[in-house]
């Protein structure tokens, strides 16, 4: 932070960021999933001794493992984009591995970043063990890399770094998921790591995954190759990667990875800026699945519908921590919409109210300002209608807009069937005093029977709005 921003905090009386830290806690060792080893190290990318910058994380199941991953749209991919799309290209969908560094984003380094990307893939492909390293696959890992742009990584570091490490030396229990998750971590403010257990057909599976990102988050990611289908604003940094021990085809791992990304990590914001470096990459092992069983939407469409409710379920969660250690956010707030006329259009709207400068201000100053809800609200074009072709218009009279809190106690409508309603102050000022709390939007619009979506967000305080001009 700049002496100039330092100052000008200096002279604003702001409330307090309440601590983040009680989002991080341990996990038992056997809600992690089977067949993976992974940990972190210090390789020197970061200048503090000790902090972790280098996680590896590899699968040692006998089976296949299938990967799916989902990259930001941003023109200007950085080199792990590039090079993971190129491996899992060639793979039809197969990696078994994964390596990140934190500290140094290789992004816009040309062709030195794209070289360097490819050594950490031949390093890390150097730690999987002749018996269970396929021999179809010329590379097997899949790279990360996150935090300044436009500079170059230390890589003879990092190759050191990973050379040191192997199946024996990582670990799978709690503390070695958790060192690396520290080593995701750049400007967050606790490691974000969580884990599940799910059935299906009988067979208990587990899931487990990290992500990072605490400023210039609001991503909007797809598979490999898609590229943006319409203006959209542009959205930023985030990282994360899923292992579960289920068997899922590769086609499928993808499709659910899509569907959940859409209503997870694509439903979030911060403060609404966009990376060349978002990914989000699942592994699935197979090491848990019984006779071969695989799950896939074509043979087995009820077995595929539960995994893609966890899958969807558990990106949400990691989701919502990124939101929750948002940069300079004092709250953690939901935004419904519902009763649009399809998904697209309530995730739209939802994504520009939770994107709008005035709501969020609004939110800091504890002001029920529900006139800036409805401005951002009426200001999303909606999509013609799938049947007819004719674009559908909301009708002023049929909108409800209501404050809902998070600790069981009333809601408070604002606006009933396009009628303000007379607001109590005080109560107002009760929900909005609380660090978490919804905001629901009622359209009141015929559709698709889908028209419901949910977004994530904070709101924007002195720290935020300093940061962003100084």
């Amino acid at each position: 932070m700049s002496f100039l921003s330092k100052r000008l905090m200096s002279t604003i009386k702001m409330k307090p960021t309440p601590s983040k830290a009680h989002h991080h806690y341990p996990l038992p060792s056997s809600s992690f999933p089977e067949g993976f080893v992974l940990g972190g190290i210090h390789a020197g990318v970061k200048k503090k001794a000790g902090v972790p910058d280098l996680a590896v994380i590899l699968s040692t199941s006998e089976r296949p493992t299938t990967a799916a991953a989902c990259f930001t749209r941003n023109a200007f991919k950085a080199a792990p984009v590039i090079v993971s799309n190129e491996v899992l290209k060639k793979n039809g969908g197969y990696a078994r591995a994964v390596v990140v560094n934190s500290g140094c984003a290789n992004a816009v380094t040309g062709k030195q970043g794209m070289d360097d990307a490819w050594a950490m893939v031949q390093a890390t492909d150097g730690l999987l063990s002749k018996s269970y390293k396929s021999s179809e696959f010329e590379h097997e890992t899949l790279v990360m890399s996150t935090g300044v742009i436009g500079q170059n990584l230390p890589i003879s570091k990092i190759v050191a770094g990973i050379k040191s490490q192997s199946a024996a030396t990582l670990g799978s229990d709690f503390a070695a998921w958790e060192r690396a998750a520290q080593a995701f971590m750049t400007t967050d403010t606790f490691p974000k790591l969580r884990s599940r257990t799910f059935t299906i057909g009988g067979v208990e599976y587990r899931m487990a995954g990290m992500d990072k990102g605490a400023g210039m988050i609001h991503p909007d990611m797809g598979p490999a190759g898609t590229t943006f289908s319409a203006p959209k604003q542009l959205h930023a940094t985030l990282l994360g990667c899923i292992m579960t021990d289920a068997a899922v085809s590769p086609k499928s791992l993808q499709s659910a990875l899509t569907y959940a990304v859409d209503r997870s990590f694509n439903s979030i914001s911060v403060d609404g800026d966009m990376s060349t470096n978002d990914s989000i990459y699942v592994l699935a092992n197979g090491a848990a699945a019984k006779d071969g069983a695989v799950i896939d939407e074509d043979t087995d469409k009820q077995g595929y519908e539960v995994f893609k409710k966890e899958l969807t379920d558990f990106a949400a969660d990691l989701a919502k921590l990124v939101v929750r250690d948002g940069e300079g956010a004092t709250k953690f707030v939901t935004v419904t919409v519902k009763g649009a006329p399809s998904y697209k259009d309530a995730h739209n709207i939802a994504s520009r109210i939770s994107t709008s400068a005035l709501v969020k201000t609004a939110l800091y100053g504890e002001d029920a300002n529900w006139g800036r809800i409805l401005a951002a609200t009426g200001s999303v074009p909606l999509l013609p209608s799938a049947s007819t072709g004719a674009t559908p218009v909301i009708d002023p009279k049929k909108v409800n807009v209501t404050f809902v809190p998070s600790d069981g106690t009333a809601a408070l409508p604002v606006l009933v069937n396009g009628e303000p309603e007379k607001v109590d102050e005080v109560r107002a000022k009760e929900i909005l005093t609380l660090e978490d709390f919804e905001v629901l939007v009622e359209l009141g619009m015929e559709g698709d029977g889908e028209g419901e979506a949910q977004y994530w967000t904070c709101d924007f305080s002195y720290r935020v709005a300093l940061r962003s001009v100084l």
